[in-house]
């Protein structure tokens, strides 16, 4: 019995170790090195050595004029080794590569990863400085396409996307105001008034002493008027460009451009007189002469002289005055 016993444990012993074996010999080869994966920081001395190596055979090639190799290099770099002395310097350097060869959305890409990652670097603000003047390249449609050396233009959202991203960069600096201030601009410029107003007043209310906030506010009553040049004639529109206008006026005096704003305010109190005048037509044709009235006396006494003084003068002494 006891010869029996012993040849049970013997084989419970190998198949114990047999599948330990086999589970350490999984453990292991599952162990082995992800190249798809960023390595942690603390690893080990080896992981930093061969980012070390990588950055260096970078550099060779970018040294070497080899700057499409160069800038791949210094990308994987910065993917897998991000943890090393090197890497915000992998980062930067391949964002310029990209710029240089004319791949501006990647290169775009690249310095908002660098920003991301690597706020305390000394190339911070001269990163932060490249992407806002991409950027606003993209928005004057100066991106040069990097195969045949010309001219594009991007998509207005795909920019508006870019200049989105500098102002959360760096939300309360000049660079914020004048990428919000072209954000409103490239609505302003694709008719898209809803969008163009709200990009200026955003700008107003969170940077009011910036240097783009005057501007900003003027342009709500000039997309408004241009929404009345554009047919919208209803009186609220009108009203609402009068008021942005006067806002602009008595929230920055002095700013260069009072005297046009003063100028437009004129204009679309002319604008307001035409209104009239077709309402006090309306009602003589229809008969209600009592009404018309109203609006031609409005009319004499808001335009002392001119045109519609001259033809609501008329309209009332034909209604008996």
């Amino acid at each position: 019995m006891s010869d029996f016993s012993g040849i049970i444990r013997h084989m419970m012993r190998r198949t114990m170790f047999s599948l330990l074996g086999g589970s350490v010999a999984t453990v292991l080869i599952g162990c082995g090195p992800d190249y798809s994966m960023p390595l942690m920081a603390g690893n080990n001395q080896g992981a930093v050595t061969e980012g070390n190596a990588l950055y260096q055979e970078a550099k060779q090639a970018d040294d070497a004029g080899k700057a499409k190799r160069a800038a791949k290099l210094y990308g994987k770099t910065a993917d897998r080794y991000s943890f090393i002395d090197s890497a915000p310097q992998a980062r930067f350097r391949q964002a310029e590569l990209l710029e240089q060869l004319g791949d501006v959305l990647k290169a775009f890409k690249a310095y908002q990863e660098f920003l991301t990652r690597y706020q305390g670097s000394g190339l911070y603000s001269t990163a932060l400085n490249r992407q806002a003047k991409m950027a606003q390249a993209a928005a004057d449609g100066e991106i040069k396409n990097s195969f045949l050396g010309l001219k594009t233009r991007l998509d207005t959202e795909k920019v508006v996307e870019m200049l989105t991203q500098v102002i959360g960069n760096a939300p309360k600096t000049p660079t914020a105001s004048k990428a919000r201030f072209t954000i409103g601009e490239l609505y302003r410029k694709d008719k898209e008034p809803a969008k163009a107003i709200a990009a200026y007043r955003e700008l107003v209310r969170d940077q009011p002493s910036s240097p783009q906030a005057p501007d900003a506010m003027f342009q709500i009553g000039v997309v408004l008027t241009e929404e009345a040049d554009r047919g919208n004639q209803n009186q609220a529109t009108i009203d609402m460009a009068r008021e942005a206008f006067n806002d602009y006026l008595n929230q920055y005096p002095g700013h260069p451009r009072n005297a046009e704003a003063k100028a437009r305010i004129a204009k679309l109190g002319k604008r307001d007189l035409q209104h009239s005048f077709e309402i006090a037509e309306y009602y003589r044709k229809a008969g209600q002469f009592d009404s018309a009235k109203v609006y031609y006396r409005d009319i004499v006494k808001e335009a002392p002289s001119g045109k519609l003084h001259d033809q609501a003068q008329a309209r009332l002494r034909e209604l008996g005055e």
